[in-house]
């Protein structure tokens, strides 16, 4: 059905390619597959994806020049799968923009789950309370809490992830007050990341590229030592 949400999975390896394609189209799912990025290029102009399940160990253009290259043009969803302990290339992926990540070997079960939290985030979900209608300020940028979009001072859109999104919206649901990674983690419903991980660290210094105005000296997300980060409403 063409409502069905639109997946491609990027695998140099064909086992995991179909293993992944049978189950998930046996779970409502519309399922491409690819083996490499140019045929994932070619795919994605002619049917683009909601959400790419990417590799990131792949023979030629591997899966974090891929994700560099789509998240430069579009909001698709972005689940990163790397070998066992690749702390570096998880970070880097999460870098670049990746909404989650998943190591191999992994549970399909586990991937389906990631999957419908990532299009959850990625969909135009209807505003929880009245405080979501609001426009938010961050530095020099505009928060959209309904149309879930961050805007520059002259209205250009900047470009979010949907765990980008979620952690602005905590920041500005709770200004002013310090949140902690495990509190941010929650607020953001990203539980399967454990506190101690540099995930909310990476994503706040990405956020603190799009809104502060010297990112190696944030006024607007604050680092408060040994508790957390605080969103300022003070304007700079």
């Amino acid at each position: 059905m063409a409502n069905e949400p639109h997946i491609i999975v990027v695998d140099d390896e064909p086992g995991i390619r179909e293993m992944i394609a049978e189950y998930l189209g046996s779970h409502g799912f519309r399922v491409d597959t690819a083996a490499d990025a140019v045929s994932f290029r070619e795919l994605h102009a002619a049917r683009p994806a909601d959400l790419v399940i990417l590799d990131i160990n792949m023979p030629g253009e591997d899966g974090l020049s891929v994700a560099r290259w789509l998240r430069g043009r579009s909001k698709t969803g972005i689940i990163m799968l790397t070998a066992a302990g690749e702390v570096i290339d998880r970070i880097i992926g999460l870098e670049i923009g990746a909404d989650d990540y998943l190591s191999k070997p992994f549970d399909l079960r586990e991937l389906r789950a990631r999957i419908r939290t990532v299009l959850r985030r990625l969909g135009d979900a209807a505003p929880q309370n009245a405080e979501d209608n609001e426009v938010v300020r961050f530095g020099a940028t505009f928060l959209n809490l309904a149309a879930r979009k961050l805007y520059d001072a002259a209205g250009g859109e900047i470009v979010l992830t949907a765990m980008e999104f979620d952690l602005l919206a905590a920041f500005a649901r709770h200004p002013d007050r310090v949140l902690s990674r495990d509190q941010l983690l929650d607020l953001a419903h990203h539980h399967h990341w454990e506190p101690y991980d540099r995930s909310i660290d990476i994503r706040i210094a990405r956020l603190r590229r799009k809104i502060e105005s010297d990112p190696t000296k944030p006024e607007v997300i604050k680092t408060v030592r040994g508790a957390g980060y605080l969103f300022s409403r003070r304007m700079p």
